[in-house]
Parts: structure tokens; sequence; C-alpha cells
């Protein structure tokens, strides 16, 4: 290791994954380490907050150990300590800024808590090492859908959101009506490859006031509904055809309100980031759109679109930088806004 490298360990559990990374100079991922929980809560259909803050707290030291062992380094070569503060389930982050504080403290090492989104918008330096801000990102994941222009590192405007359910929730509802389970994003995903994406016209909700933001709620309401009246006037229900037209309405209104966005700024390159962006219909869609826009599209791979801390350890090395530090009052904020600190 060179005397001027900056080694940061970081952690995240905002959710249901208990992740440890080991990220130097913010672009080299050493290590990993991703301790999943969805076979746990595949049984209640979704994640139940008390089960997955019990799981972290069983997993976390494990996940580090692994992770440092992995990197090939000891808590001594490290230079800062990064930690998910919020978005998340109050319970499970609780569990990782504890966690970090403890090390922080005990090896008397900065402390620097990142906000989740930013982790997820940071993923896109980890292989694409050519990109640097400004570009817009689009956050696509269970709990957000955000478009962003990414003024600088850590630096953010938000030009959209979602009005109602995040792009993701309404991909896990609609798979929990048609009987696929949890979770829904990726075997929506698989199963309308064999449907036809035109079977049905699902509506794609337009915000008069506000060109950029997104609602999810009437589509996954429209999906439910066709359900029910098949139901009820005994006519078949093509679980694939309905899960390639509700997907293709909502990649639809990504990729238009992305493009949209792009075009009104300037901004010549786009990302995708968040758990949903490793669907597959929604990258071919982007990278297509991109395409015929000229817009340089960039995307990180599917193990760093889903929770992970080597995304954490990115945005911890561009905040240590900048000089950010926390105290041992650093605490868990479940609804923490973007650009907030």
């Amino acid at each position: 290791m060179n005397k001027e490298d900056v080694l940061i360990l970081a952690i995240e559990s905002s959710c249901d994954e208990t992740a440890a990374s080991v990220v130097k100079n913010g672009r080299t991922v050493l290590s990993n380490v991703i301790s999943s929980q969805i076979d746990l809560h595949k049984l209640y259909g979704g994640v139940v907050p008390e089960i997955a803050s019990r799981k972290h707290i069983e997993k976390i030291n494990q996940v580090i150990e692994e992770a440092l062992k992995e990197a090939e380094v000891t808590l001594d070569d490290l230079d800062a300590i990064g930690v998910t503060y919020g978005p998340g389930l109050v319970g499970a982050l609780l569990v990782g800024v504890a966690e970090a504080k403890a090390i922080s403290f005990a090896k008397d090492i900065p402390l620097v808590g990142v906000h989740h989104i930013e982790g997820h918008i940071s993923a896109n330096y980890i292989e694409n090492l050519e990109l640097e801000p400004p570009f817009l990102c689009l956050v696509v994941s269970g709990g957000h859908t955000h478009l962003v222009i990414v003024k600088d590192y850590g630096e953010f405007e938000i030009l959209g959101r979602t009005r109602d359910d995040a792009a993701g929730e309404a991909f896990d509802k609609v798979a929990r009506a048609i009987g696929l389970g949890y979770p829904g994003g990726p075997k929506i995903d698989k199963l309308s490859k064999e449907g036809n994406a035109y079977a049905m016209d699902f509506p794609k909700a337009k915000i008069e006031d506000a060109p950029y933001d997104f609602s999810f709620s009437g589509v996954k309401s429209a999906v439910l509904n066709h359900i029910n009246k098949c139901k009820m006037q005994g006519e078949p229900i093509v679980e694939a055809d309905i899960a390639a037209s509700f997907q293709r309405c909502v990649v639809e209104v990504l990729v238009e309100h992305a493009i949209a966005a792009a075009k009104d700024y300037g901004i010549d390159k786009l990302a995708i980031a968040g758990g949903v962006a490793s669907n597959q219909t929604l990258r071919n869609a982007m990278e297509k759109a991109c395409k015929e826009n000229k817009i340089k599209f960039y995307h990180p791979s599917p193990i760093f679109c889903t929770d992970n801390a080597a995304m954490i350890g990115v945005a911890a090395y561009y905040e240590y930088l900048k000089g950010t530090r926390h105290g041992w009052d650093l605490n868990a904020v479940p609804n923490l806004k973007l650009g907030e600190r």
C-alpha cells in the first residue's frame, strides 16, 4: 500500500443487506462483502424491519472481518470509516451506525456518515473511471425514484422525485398481485420476457406542474383492477402479458423523463443507479434512447446496483476529501433528504 493511499472501511445496513467493503482512493474496491436476508423475508412477502435489525446484529462483525480479510488490511490501516445513516429502516440503520462509531472511537479514525442515495449515485464511479460530475442520474430503487443533477461530488440538485410509490415498490406490489412473490423486480423482469408488452395499455401518469416528477400508484392500481376484473368476469389472467405491459409503462416513463431532463438542461452524460437499475429492460431502453440523443450512458454492474457497501465507501471517500466528519452524536435518520447533512 502506498502511503498516500486513502483506505476507507464502509458499512451499509439500511434495509435487508448487511454489507462491508474496503475502498481505496474512492475508485478501487478491495473487497465487497454482502450478506443478504432475501430468503428470510420471502416468507413474509417483504422486508420485516424487526427481523432485519436482528439479522444485522448477528452478521455485522462477521461481514466486516471478511471484508478486511479479503482486502488484506487490518483496522490499523484505515484512514476513515464510512457508514449509511439514512434514509432506511431506523433499526437496521442503527446497527451500522453503532458499529461504525465503535470502530471510529476504538481506532481514533474519522467517522463519515453517508446518505444512502448518494451511495447509489457513487456506484457509477467504480467501473466508469472517466466519469466525473456534472452529469444527470436517475436513481430507481425499492424506496426511491429520483432524477438528480450531480453538480459535483456530494452536491446535488433534485429535478424530480416520485409523488407516491417508488418504482421498485410498484414492482413488488404488482409481483405480489400476480403471485410471483418477493422480491418483485427481478421476477417481473424475467416473466415479462415471455409476455406481450403491448397486450394491455396501462396508464402513464404525467404531473402538470412538475414534468420530471414520477407517479406509479396509478399504473399499480390499474394492474390490480385488471386482475380483479378478470377474476370477476371469469377471464384468463395472463401473468406474462400483465408483467410485460406493466414493466413497459414504468420503463417508458423513466426513460422519457430522464431524456427530457438531459435535453432541457443540456447535459450529455446520463447515469442510472439503484436496485431497479439492474433491470435489463430499463438498461436496454435507456441505452437505446441515449444513443439516439447522443448522450453518454453509464450504469453500474448489477452487484453495485442493489444495496452494497462499496458504493458507500466511494461516497465516503469524496465526503472525506471535502472535510465531512461526524461526531459521536451521529444518529440514524430514516427519512434523510438528499443534500441534507
